[in-house]
C-alpha cells in the first residue's frame, strides 16, 4: 500500500454534523481584550507543577478542579505529551496548574522531549504536586519522579496527592506510608479524583502554599492552549479510546484548516500522522470504520468545546520515525528551538 494520503470516498473521510438546530455560538474574538482582575492584598496566585509518572490522574484531576476538558485523557499512558495550562481562579486566588507528561525512563526523542518538559515545568513551580496511583505499591518509575523533583525542584513545597483511592475497598491505602515515605511531601492527602474524596481539601493546601500575589490571567480564562491545538488533541483523544497496542503512542494529529462556514458552523482538517503502512491501515479499518469511529467520537467533543456545528475532515498520512527525529519534533511542536 503506497505511503500518503488515505481515505474514505477515494480522497478524505468526512463527517459533519446533521442536526440542523443552531448550536452556541461563541464570543466575538474581536471583543475588547479582558483586564485582569482587582484582587485584594491576601490574594494568592502562583504557578503549580503536576507530576507524577504516566496514566496516575494528573489530567484528570485538573481538568475537574477546572470543570471543563483541558487536557485529554485516557487509559494509555503518556497521553499527555506538553505542558498544559489550566487556570483555576476564585475570589481568594489564582492556581495555574501546569499538567506536565508522565516522567518515565523515555525508549525514543518523543519521549525524552516528554520528560525534559516536565523537568523544566518543575523549575517554574511555585508549588509541586506529586500524583500517585496509591492502589498500587510505588513503581520504579515513582522512584524516577522523586528523584527528578528532588533534582529540578528548588525548594519549593511538595503536596503528595494519594489518588484513586475509589479503586480500594476500605478507601485507605496501604502504601501510603511507602509513598510518603519516598517523596517526603510538605502535605500528603488520599483522594479520589473521579468521586472526589478530598480532592477539595487537596486545593485548598494547594492554594494556601501559594505566594500571595495578584492574578496572571482574566478570571474567566482557563488554559493558554489554542483552538486548533485543542481540536488537535481532541481528535487524538478519540484515537487513543479507539486504538491499541503501540498504535495511539506512533499517532501526531495536526490541525491543518480552521475556518469559520458562517456563525453557526466551523469546518477542520486534520491530519493524522503515524509511521508505517501498516499502522494507517489500522487507523482507517475496514471500509473506513475505524477513522470514522474516530471522526464521530472527536467531533461531538469538538462541538462540545466550540459551541457550534462542525465538519470535520480526517486524512491519514506516513510520516516515518517521526518520534526520533529532531527536525520532525521540532516541526510538530514537541521540541523547542534552541533546546529540547
Amino acid at each position: 500500500m503506497q505511503s500518503g494520503i488515505l481515505c474514505l470516498s477515494s480522497l478524505c473521510y468526512t463527517l459533519a454534523a446533521m442536526d440542523e438546530s443552531e448550536g452556541n455560538v461563541l464570543p466575538d474574538e474581536t471583543t475588547p481584550e479582558q483586564v485582569l482582575p482587582i484582587t485584594p492584598p491576601d490574594f494568592r496566585s502562583g504557578f503549580v507543577a503536576v507530576v507524577g509518572r504516566p496514566n496516575v490522574g494528573k489530567s484528570t484531576l485538573m481538568n475537574v478542579w477546572l470543570g471543563q476538558k483541558v487536557a485529554i485523557v485516557s487509559p494509555k499512558p503518556q497521553t499527555t505529551r506538553h505542558r498544559l495550562l489550566g487556570i483555576y481562579t476564585d475570589d481568594r486566588a489564582q492556581v495555574i496548574f501546569m499538567d506536565t507528561p508522565g516522567i518515565h525512563q523515555p525508549r525514543h526523542l518523543l519521549g525524552k522531549a516528554m520528560v525534559e518538559t516536565a523537568t523544566r515545568t518543575l523549575k517554574d513551580a511555585d508549588v509541586v504536586l506529586c500524583v500517585v496511583d496509591a492502589s498500587e505499591s510505588p513503581t520504579s518509575e515513582d522512584t524516577l519522579v522523586t528523584e527528578t523533583i528532588r533534582q529540578h525542584a528548588r525548594g519549593q513545597p511538595v503536596i503528595l496527592a494519594l489518588n484513586k483511592i475509589d479503586l480500594l475497598p476500605t478507601g485507605e491505602s496501604p502504601y501510603a506510608s511507602a509513598y510518603v515515605e519516598l517523596v517526603r511531601p510538605t502535605v500528603w492527602l488520599p483522594i479520589s479524583a473521579t468521586r472526589g474524596d478530598c480532592r477539595d481539601e487537596l486545593l485548598q493546601h494547594i492554594i494556601a502554599h501559594l505566594p500571595t500575589g495578584p492574578a496572571y490571567y482574566p478570571s474567566d480564562q482557563v488554559t493558554d492552549q489554542t483552538e486548533r491545538f485543542m481540536v488537535a488533541e481532541l481528535i487524538r483523544e478519540a484515537a487513543l479510546h479507539h486504538l491499541h497496542q503501540e498504535v495511539p503512542h506512533a499517532l501526531a494529529v495536526v490541525t491543518d484548516e480552521f475556518s469559520e462556514r458562517d456563525e453557526h458552523t466551523t469546518y477542520i482538517s486534520a491530519t493524522l500522522y503515524v509511521e508505517r503502512d501498516s499502522q494507517k491501515r489500522i487507523v482507517i479499518g475496514q471500509d473506513g470504520r475505524m477513522l470514522k469511529a474516530i471522526g464521530q467520537s472527536a467531533r461531538r467533543e469538538i462541538e462540545q468545546l466550540l459551541g457550534k456545528h462542525v465538519y470535520l475532515d480526517l486524512w491519514v498520512k506516513v510520516w516515518p520515525k517521526w518520534r526520533k527525529n529532531e527536525a520532525d519534533l521540532h516541526r510538530l511542536g514537541y521540541l523547542l528551538r534552541g533546546g529540547g
